[in-house]
């Protein structure tokens, strides 16, 4: 069992490791937010070096009307956009529809009409909007009003799609809270070549996860689970698999879940077009579905995923150490997650920063950071 650690105790491990994980010691001096009995990611004892040398544009907006600033921060990557949309057939947006009666958990209609009144001058293709729900995902098309959007964008050619009727999938292994191999099944439309994959994500505070931006809005959102006919199955709960929410010390199930995010994140990674974070309001406190709006008012946009999340982060006041499966996605070279490696245009972070309080699950959402614990029960 661990003993709790003081936090004089915490900040002299980080600087003692900081050689151990590139930008250690400035993600924890970047936030002024702490939670109750905080812990610490302890750095590996080899150091690593991060292979992504290329830097990564963010476009960062803030505004009082949500559909010209999600407009406004895509616009601020054009430059980047335009020649990667020409090479794709279609668009598919996969918004985040994760509690059909909870609207500031969800992707609110008006950050889809953004992304189309920037794609309306610039791409002549088909658009599908596309989402593999936990609960019934034309539920949520309907109570959001989805069906409007595809109304007024007729010109467009939108079209709503349930990933989880469609009934396509690729196959991949995640593992098991004991690191066995799992198969899961992911929408075989978000690995498709002919499209241009738009995340459109609402950045929250997450009760297992820390924070849930673009990159677990995909990860999460590309598993399927059965139809509302169907037998009742589902993949999505087997990417966080054992995470307790109470229990000893360091098994918690952390470890695997952040693993398994950077697992499926790696496989989709290639096909990711643009990420676009809906700040208007975001959700602190138990999220992803429980918390408390915070009216941010801002959006974000990138074709780095993990960059866009970093500084979702940054901009929640959450302290950027505490993201287990971004920064293992940075050191698989996936994407930026090391802020000097970030060109942030329009706003400064520094501007819209709000200090968004974490789910109360803090301490076990945090267990990725210490030792894995095993415990062997004797005959």
């Amino acid at each position: 069992m661990f003993n709790r650690l003081s936090r004089r105790t915490l900040f002299q491990l980080a600087g003692t490791g900081a050689a151990g994980l590139a930008g250690a010691s400035t993600l924890l001096s970047q936030s002024d937010t702490a939670p109750p009995k905080p812990m610490l990611r302890l750095a590996p004892e080899v150091p690593f070096t991060v292979p992504n040398t290329k830097r990564s544009p963010v476009s960062l907006v803030r505004g009082e009307d949500r559909r010209k600033t999600v407009y406004e921060a895509l616009m601020g990557i054009d430059a980047e956009l335009r020649p990667a949309l020409r090479r794709k057939k279609y668009v598919l947006i996969k918004p985040n529809l994760t509690a059909p009666l909870v609207q500031i958990a969800d992707t609110h209609p008006d950050a889809i009409l953004g992304i189309l009144d920037y794609l309306a001058p610039r791409f002549k293709g088909p658009v599908i909007i596309a989402e593999s729900a936990a609960f019934d995902t034309m539920v949520c098309y309907d109570n959001w009003k989805y069906h409007q959007i595809v109304s007024e964008a007729k010109s467009q050619k939108v079209s709503l799609l349930d990933l989880n009727l469609e009934e396509r999938y690729v196959p991949m292994s995640i593992v098991d809270y004991n690191i066995r191999g799992i198969p899961i099944r992911i929408a075989a439309r978000l690995l498709d070549p002919d499209a241009f994959v738009i995340c459109a994500a609402v950045p929250k505070t997450h009760v297992l996860a820390v924070v849930t931006a673009s990159v677990k809005n995909m990860a999460v959102g590309c598993t399927l689970r059965s139809g509302p006919k169907g037998t009742q199955w589902s993949d999505k709960s087997k990417i966080h698999g054992g995470f307790r929410m109470k229990g000893s010390p360091g098994d918690s199930g952390s470890h695997q879940m952040n693993y398994n995010l950077m697992l499926v994140a790696q496989k989709m990674a290639p096909n990711w077009g643009a990420a676009v974070l809906d700040g208007h309001e975001g959700m602190e406190g138990e999220g992803p579905v429980g918390g408390v709006a915070v009216p941010s008012r801002i959006a974000i946009a990138s074709m780095d995923y993990i960059a866009a999340d970093r500084v979702a982060v940054e901009a929640m006041g959450i302290n950027p150490a505490w993201m287990g499966y971004l920064q293992y996605l940075e050191q698989a070279g996936v994407g930026n997650y090391d802020i000097a490696k970030i060109d942030v245009r329009g706003e400064t972070i520094a501007a819209v920063k709000k200090t968004y309080k974490p789910a109360s699950t803090i301490e076990r959402a945090l267990e990725w950071s210490l030792p894995l614990v095993q415990t062997v029960k004797k005959a």
